[in-house]
């Protein structure tokens, strides 16, 4: 592991593995003594290592008796294709829409082929409009060849 980040993340991975509720509840200022950090660490951590474009969903409560509650947001009933299409609302920025196809590639929705071609399809380069009507219609392309390949 290559830091301090890889090490919490490897962390927070291990404890939603073992619970079987997908869910965990974190206390921030425990978390950043454990790893002897700043909290501010352990919130970089979260937001982007545990987003929704990888499959997680987070409440956060701040103040004294403030929580980090992480789950998983694709559940064995529901296809992580699906998933990512209920996730995506009005629009979609270029780096959600990678993230999303990657996670898509990794939880091995799609091929290596068919993630080349999606990342061609979303990218700013295929998309020649103004913003912010790229995020919109890149989330409609998005959501319409996700549709399409889980039929």
């Amino acid at each position: 592991m290559s830091g301090i980040s890889d090490k919490i993340e490897a962390f927070i991975t291990a404890l939603l593995e073992e619970e079987e509720s997908r869910c965990i509840d974190l206390k921030r200022n425990e978390l950043a003594g454990i790893f002897n950090c700043v909290p501010s660490q352990i919130n970089y951590v979260i937001s982007t290592r545990f987003s929704p474009q990888r499959g997680y969903a987070v409440e956060s409560k701040r103040g004294g008796g403030g929580y980090l509650r992480i789950r998983r947001i694709s559940s064995p009933q529901t296809s992580p294709i699906r998933t990512v299409i209920e996730s995506i609302d009005g629009s979609v920025s270029a780096s959600d829409a990678e993230a999303y196809i990657k996670w898509l590639q990794k939880s091995g929705s799609i091929d290596e082929k068919g993630t080349a071609i999606m990342l061609a399809a979303v990218s700013d380069r295929s998309l020649s409009i103004s913003q912010p009507a790229k995020d919109i219609l890149r989330a409609d392309i998005l959501k319409n060849m996700l549709a399409a390949i889980q039929e």
